[in-house]
């Protein structure tokens, strides 16, 4: 890992928000907080954030087993590591963005978030992308205040009997034009965020479905600041994340891998982000995590990492893409920026309504 450059940003970081003036964290923060595993915290305690991540995730599909498949502990063992040396490289937060149905397991994200002192946003919601394979049974049957609902209970009383409130509400869509069950999702999702100020994480197929994800939250109330565009690099030209971004919502790049391809995509459209001005809507991450997998022969459950390629996960944007954009304009500023002030914001608990 190039720890100059990853020292640099974290040397940064901390000077603004541990030994600035008195009265810079309400300036810079508004005095706003996020929901980690452990209770809130203020969001000028999130350091350095990756805002796109995943310990675990089950696709098997919704309710056809009872999750997790794996030993805890074994799965503990395995990924503590990792976060231990993220901690150690001054990373504060991990946002994990494994919904309901989808392998989300709360339990062991504060089991790691206490051994290694990541902070861990978990979240409610549900995802409808890949054929809906991922919604539950009762979707289909209730109505969008019954779905919203069933979240805000996540949110006043915790995630399964554990106490463990959501940060965050994480959906899924496929591409656009968007079909009539995406809608009813964004529109429980939109009753739920006025109701709480967790803000709206959508998974987004192309540039097409994010556009209408923006215009469903307006009718139903909600303005683009709540809204966190996952994947915006779908869109390949990069003009609908800029409309996007200028509108107020937040435009997530968070497939960043070890490849020259990657890095050479995200490099550009991160180029085009700021040559328009508009760093300060932007997060980029990594999507990396662990995926459940069954042997077909003897029926073993192991964890293997995403797509088998980055064998060192959550360190691509560290090791490759911020020594490359440093080489040109991009400053350490600009990382603090993307990777501090942009996801404590992005993610406070806040209503933001439509005015």
């Amino acid at each position: 890992m190039n720890r100059r450059h990853f020292l640099q940003l974290s040397s940064m970081a901390g000077i603004h928000y541990f030994i600035g003036p008195p009265t810079y964290q309400d300036i810079y923060f508004g005095n706003r907080y996020l929901m980690t595993v452990n209770g809130k915290i203020s969001s000028d305690k999130a350091g350095i954030t990756l805002p796109h991540e995943h310990i675990t995730t089950d696709f098997i599909g919704a309710e056809k087993v009872s999750q997790p498949q794996y030993k805890r502990e074994d799965a503990y063992q395995l990924i503590l590591p990792f976060l231990n040396q993220l901690k150690q490289q001054r990373v504060g937060t991990l946002i994990e963005c494994t919904p309901n149905y989808l392998g989300r397991d709360v339990r062991l994200l504060k089991q790691l978030s206490d051994a290694s002192g990541i902070n861990i946003l978990t979240n409610t919601g549900y995802y409808a992308a890949v054929d809906y394979k991922y919604l539950p049974r009762h979707f289909y049957k209730e109505n969008v205040q019954q779905i919203g609902k069933r979240w805000l209970q996540e949110w006043k009383e915790g995630i399964n009997g554990t106490g463990i409130r959501p940060g965050f509400i994480k959906l899924g869509v496929g591409k656009g034009p968007l079909k009539l069950i995406e809608h009813k999702l964004l529109k429980a999702a939109a009753y739920t965020h006025l109701r709480s100020g967790l803000k709206i994480a959508v998974h987004s197929g192309d540039g097409i479905a994010a556009r209408e994800e923006m215009e469903i939250l307006w009718k139903a109330g909600v303005a683009p600041t709540a809204h966190i565009v996952i994947h915006a690099q779908n869109d390949k030209s990069g003009d609908i994340q800029v409309e996007l971004a200028r509108k107020g919502c937040w435009i997530s790049l968070d497939g960043v891998k070890n490849s020259d391809a990657s890095i050479a995509q995200y490099s550009t459209f991160l180029k085009k982000l700021k040559e328009e001005k508009l760093l300060h809507r932007v997060l980029i991450s990594h999507d990396d995590g662990w995926a459940v997998n069954k042997n077909s022969s003897n029926g073993k459950i192991s964890l293997d990492l995403f797509g088998g390629v980055d064998k060192l996960p959550y360190s691509a944007i560290f090791t490759k893409l911020m020594p490359e954009l440093l080489k040109g304009t991009f400053t350490e500023e600009d990382f603090t920026t993307i990777m501090v002030k942009n996801p404590a914001e992005a993610f406070a608990v806040k209503v933001c309504a439509r005015k």
